[in-house]
């Protein structure tokens, strides 16, 4: 299969692969134009002097499966320009459909709807770097929105944003911000700044730069979020020889919705150098993470789905550093030395043919369940809001027995309210 019969530059297309194994198999790849406008109305131009702000892209970070039908929803992150422009965040509705043909499967993606965010008081959240205070608190304005879970009612939305780190509630029909979960202290900086390298200034304690939260799971019963970080805390790193932060143990942050109350698992990286970019429920205490690289094309060499188990992991919300040292001192005050969470390779990403590589894959959700009976997983790509590169949609079969325990999210809103709502525009 040639690079051009795989990569049409439209705004859908085609690409059926050999599947890596009989369990597991790549059923078709879908594409959005990397220059298709949204429904949001908004005309003019963006502060770089090129981007429409109407311009789809960057979405394909984080997506979900509203339960109903075709129905996802994703989430752009703060724009092009690295939070250097006046973004407005949104969320978008999109039809992704699974056609059976001759051929295999055709993939057709298509956003379908596009919502505004905006904050209590009426104010659009912006991806703006510059737009927060000075105790980074929750009313800034300033978003990076990175991963999105349906909520039980399937009338609203929790997205996970970067900036601050923060978790909120959103309603789907007027996009407007409806609570905002509370997330602990340790992951949250004392200073934060607009510059990427802020926490080289003054910061001990928090999310690193640009590393906040990446990941967000809901359990099946609606009951619980579960999240991660891009990147180890900074408190939770060692230092190599040029001092530049160096961490193995992710923290999985678990909240209970009802209770507020949170635990904390260790989630050992496979490298310091990778990211993990995506969690999602396969029950309310089995999970599969995104873990990669930061590579492209031939470059790549690590882009692997997990599957991890939280039973009998270790809750580590009362340490106060993850590191080498930090472990030795928790243990020297009484502490157990913590056991991680089980965690075992699900998927290799790169092992299926995929052409040109993309360096983010970042999206991940279940689907509807396939005729057959397979389990369908839908993996997406984060564009970063080029002109050129398109939002790349693949799915997946798995064979039931691959995750036996299997439990798809309960909705308890009736099928209309699943219905693609207005609009709102600008």
């Amino acid at each position: 299969m040639t690079k051009g019969a795989c990569r049409l530059l439209a705004a859908m297309s085609l690409c059926v692969c050999v599947p890596a194994t009989a369990e597991i198999k790549l059923l078709a790849e879908g594409e959005i134009s990397a220059t298709a406008l949204d429904q949001s109305h908004l005309s003019g131009l963006l502060e770089d002097g090129e981007t429409p702000k109407a311009q789809e892209g960057g979405f394909g970070g984080a997506i979900a499966y509203s339960g109903h039908e075709h129905l996802y929803y994703a989430v752009p992150d703060r724009g092009p320009g690295a939070g250097e422009t006046s973004y407005i965040e949104r969320l978008y509705a999109l039809d992704i459909r699974l056609n059976k043909t001759d051929k295999g499967f055709q993939l057709v993606p298509r956003i379908s709807a596009t919502h505004l965010l905006k904050d209590q008081s009426g104010r659009f959240m912006t991806g703006d770097a510059s737009a927060f205070d000075n105790v980074n608190s929750e009313s800034s304005r300033r978003r990076d929105s990175e991963a999105v879970r349906v909520s039980s009612s399937g009338t609203s939305v929790f997205i996970a944003d970067e900036y601050g780190p923060f978790v909120e509630e959103f309603d789907i029909a007027t996009g407007k911000l409806m609570r905002n979960v509370p997330i602990p202290n340790k992951f949250h900086i004392d200073f934060p700044s607009k510059y990427i390298r802020e926490e080289l200034n003054k910061n001990l304690v928090g999310r690193q730069s640009n590393r906040g939260l990446e990941s967000l799971a809901i359990t099946p019963g609606g009951d619980r979020l579960v999240a991660m970080i891009q990147d180890p805390l900074i408190q939770d790193c060692n230092h190599d020889a040029d001092r530049k932060l160096v961490g193995h143990h992710n923290r999985i942050l678990d909240i209970d919705l009802k209770s507020g109350n949170v635990k904390e698992y260790v989630y050992p990286l496979e490298d310091p150098k990778n990211g993990v970019s995506e969690i999602l429920a396969v029950n309310d205490h089995q999970f599969l993470v995104l873990e990669r690289d930061s590579k492209s094309g031939s470059e790549a060499k690590d882009k692997k789905l997990h599957l991890i188990d939280l039973s009998g992991a270790t809750d580590v919300h009362g340490y106060k550093s993850l590191s080498d040292s930090g472990l030795v001192e928790e243990e020297a005050a009484g502490a157990p030395h913590p056991v991680y969470v089980q965690k075992r390779p699900f998927l290799d990403i790169l092992q299926f043919g995929i052409q040109g590589i993309p360096e983010k894959f970042e999206g991940l959700t279940f689907g509807p369940a396939l005729e057959d009976g397979h389990l369908l997983l839908i993996l997406s790509t984060d564009n970063d809001f080029s002109r050129t590169k398109n939002t790349r949609f693949f799915a997946f079969a798995i064979d039931r027995a691959e995750l036996p325990n299997y439990q798809p999210q309960k909705f308890s809103a009736s099928p209309q309210h699943h219905r693609h709502p207005k609009p709102s525009g600008h």
